[in-house]
């Protein structure tokens, strides 16, 4: 890693988790994604966030999965695996082992299907920091019921408890009010369909879904997002919009892995809940993958 960038910059991707015909996690598989990441040019991988489907697996298996990814990073690549638990003690406990296990960072929801106030929220991360390693705050106020606003946020990284924000709310005006609130506070693009907007408004990373369909195209895009070089920026994030949107759906975890199975990579079924997607809706998604394949976007 460059001695310049810390573990939650550049393009972290929130990695999708294969499973067998008997649902059980395909580590072998796993690794090689994992590897193919670090060779298209990504700097890094999120594993047990939302995309791996963390939910599903049991402790023993987000621990594993954690040690699948670091046997297959190279060098200088990041491994920062979500810890969201349902409350601070389980969430501190992943983070121990993230820590123990070699990771450089770990990316925290709040509690998880529980509206929690302010000092709830407070405490859920002081107790995710005190396993050591740094801590990037995920703000997804439609999933979780909890609204990380930027005041919050700011209180947060005064008390030493977060270092960055996966900012998943969507709404890119609260990008300003948090540089302005928290300056020392790291913005990462946490929704691939506002890459454009957050990586202008100074986002040093971005928690990536579609880097894993299209690498090479996302790298770009977020590069030259954060250069503030419009004239590449804007058309391809214009090709790349219809795909990217689908990271925002209900259904992003099987929009992504069949994106996956599509360009040659492994993406294949999802655990209950989740379920195939409908007809009308596999061929929408599949028309815009081809479209792109057939544009030369890789």
């Amino acid at each position: 890693m460059s001695e310049h960038r810390k573990p939650w910059h550049g393009v972290v991707v929130a990695t999708s988790l294969p499973f067998n015909a008997d649902l059980t996690v395909d580590h072998g598989a796993y690794a090689e994604s994992v590897a193919r990441l670090a060779a298209e040019g990504v700097h890094g991988v999120a594993p047990n966030g939302s995309l791996g489907e963390y939910q599903t697996l049991t402790y023993e298996e987000r621990d594993r999965v954690v040690e699948t990814a670091l046997a297959a990073a190279p060098d200088g690549f990041t491994v920062m695996p979500g810890v969201g638990a349902y409350g601070g003690v389980e969430a501190r406990r992943h983070a121990r082992f993230a820590k123990e296990a070699g990771c450089q960072a770990v990316m925290c929801l709040p509690p998880n299907s529980y509206r929690a106030d302010d000092r709830a929220v407070l405490e859920h991360f002081e107790l995710v920091a005190s396993a050591g390693l740094p801590v990037v705050a995920y703000n997804n106020p439609v999933d979780t019921k909890v609204d990380l606003r930027p005041e919050l946020l700011a209180t947060l990284h005064a008390e030493g408890f977060v270092v960055g924000v996966k900012e998943f709310s969507g709404d890119v005006r609260r990008c300003y009010e948090i540089s302005e609130l928290a300056p020392g506070l790291d913005l990462v693009i946490g929704t691939d369909d506002t890459v454009l907007e957050v990586g202008t408004a100074g986002a040093k990373g971005w928690v990536a879904g579609f880097p894993q369909v299209f690498p090479r195209a996302c790298l770009a895009l977020y590069e030259a997002s954060l250069a503030g070089d419009l004239g590449t920026a804007l058309p391809l994030y214009r090709r790349l919009h219809p795909i990217l949107r689908w990271d925002s759906r209900t259904e992003f975890v099987q929009a992504i892995k069949l994106g996956q199975d599509m360009t040659g990579r492994r993406g294949g079924v999802c655990r209950p809940p989740r379920r195939p997607l409908d007809p009308r809706t596999e061929e929408a998604l599949r028309a815009t993958v081809r479209a792109l394949v057939d544009a030369g976007v890789s």
